[in-house]
């Protein structure tokens, strides 16, 4: 079956190109904050069971399911060990930015959900961890939160729930690797941001030592409107298991690149020629597709164009939905470069905690650069692959996989370039030996 396009009528962020005005009053009139008493009234217990039934799975590029996430938490605080929420907006993925969009033009979908959520949770109080580089986008949420205490909504009896809650916004230094969510927490509490060693999961023992939930903008930004038009019209956009509607941002070779909220599942070709004006070009003049963020393997033109968007469809290409980050490379890019480009970033933000990825993202970048010029052997591309197996799933958190995922991704479909490239030049060298 088909999966039709996002109605108006269906979207959650209805401000996210900024048309309108971002404060409370707007917001007020676009139904935030609309009788959210009552949507906490419902009980803890009943809001993580509707977010379940949602079928909404984190929109920060894991894709775990939220609502199983929550029900981690401990349902009874213990004294001195109060549960907190902390949402990732650190968003420093290379082409991501949804959730900029989110805190820049629409930031209490965002303050009323960390409310929920961290009432669903027990949390006594949200911490949102917002992008160094983000100076207007922060200086946005910080008064969108002293809006909010202004009126009532949060601090003691917020939005006259009878709960007290709180909402601190503490801006990161521009470290990649503090969006991994156990070095945010350590970022938190002021040290070095390095990934922990699990276990202890965050939700045993997480900020300050304390149970934590840390979930993306866009996973707590949707939980009022889920909570208001009920999880079934939630689950009823999408694929079975990938439901919702998501924000996905185009950037690259396309006429018109963009953020837009979409249905999950959405046909490739459907999101770019509807939303974006097509590829630069024409359909013929693609050449791959990053489809998640630049973590994630890169799918070649053939196989990405019919293509699902959606967690299990881009999976099944050897790829992945990531954060919904679609890059998109015509004919004109020097594909090997490109990758050699992502290395780079790589290695620059390891963190160099893990001998694999600390020694391994500088090899592997290094060696890219030599298969760019075509300074290697047949061999080398063999070698490369290999220790690509070495660094992924050999790391504490994720960074390692995603240094080496889109290096497998362009051996496994443009092997014939690595090995055009070393022909080329092993070709030339010969004719100068010759002459």
């Amino acid at each position: 079956m088909g999966i039709t396009s996002l109605t108006d009528k269906d979207r959650i962020f209805t401000n996210v190109y900024g048309f309108q005005d971002w404060g409370l009053k707007a917001a007020e009139a676009r139904g935030d904050w609309d009788k959210t008493a009552d949507l906490m009234k419902r009980g803890q217990d009943a809001i993580i069971d509707e977010i379940k039934a949602s079928g909404l799975r984190g929109r920060g590029g894991a894709g775990f399911p939220t609502g199983m996430k929550w029900s981690f938490m401990p349902k009874e605080p213990t004294a001195g060990r109060p549960n907190f929420l902390v949402i990732n907006a650190d968003e420093s993925e290379p082409g991501s930015c949804k959730d900029r969009e989110i805190i820049r033009h629409d930031p209490h979908k965002l303050v009323e959900g960390a409310l929920i959520a961290g009432f669903a949770m027990r949390a006594r109080a949200a911490y949102i961890y917002i992008r160094g580089e983000f100076i207007r986008e922060c200086e946005t949420l910080r008064k969108a939160v002293a809006e909010a205490y202004a009126a009532g909504l949060l601090g003691k009896n917020a939005a006259g729930s009878g709960c007290d809650f709180d909402v601190f916004v503490h801006r990161g230094a521009g470290a990649y690797i503090c969006g991994e969510e156990t070095a945010m927490l350590e970022s938190l509490e002021g040290k070095k941001g390095q990934p922990r060693l699990k276990p202890p999961f965050p939700a045993g023992a997480g900020l300050y030592g304390c149970p934590t939930t840390v979930n993306n903008v866009e996973s707590i930004a949707v939980v009022p409107t889920i909570l208001r038009r009920g999880a079934a019209w939630f689950a009823g956009i999408g694929n079975p298991k990938n439901e919702g509607t998501k924000l996905f941002q185009i950037s690259g070779h396309v006429n018109r690149p963009c953020v837009v909220e979409e249905a999950m599942s959405i046909p490739f070709s459907e999101l770019i020629e509807k939303h974006a004006g097509g590829i630069r070009g024409g359909k013929d003049n693609l050449l791959a597709v990053i489809p998640g963020g630049s973590s994630v393997p890169l799918v070649p033109a053939e196989q990405i164009w019919d293509a699902p968007m959606d967690f299990d469809g881009l999976k099944a290409l050897g790829s992945g939905l990531g954060t919904a980050a679609v890059i998109v490379m015509d004919k004109s890019t020097d594909i090997v470069r490109a990758i050699s480009r992502l290395s780079y970033f790589y290695k620059h933000e390891s963190c160099g905690q893990c001998t694999p990825c600390r020694e391994g993202t500088g090899w592997m970048w290094r060696t890219m650069e030599r298969l760019r010029e075509g300074d290697a052997e047949v061999a080398t591309i063999d070698r490369l692959h290999d220790v690509t197996k070495q660094v992924e799933g050999h790391t504490i958190c994720a960074l390692g996989d995603a240094a080496a995922w889109p290096i497998q991704g362009l051996i496994r479909h443009f092997r014939p370039e690595l090995e055009r490239r070393i022909a080329a030049r092993s070709g030339g060298a010969m004719q100068e030996a010759a002459e």
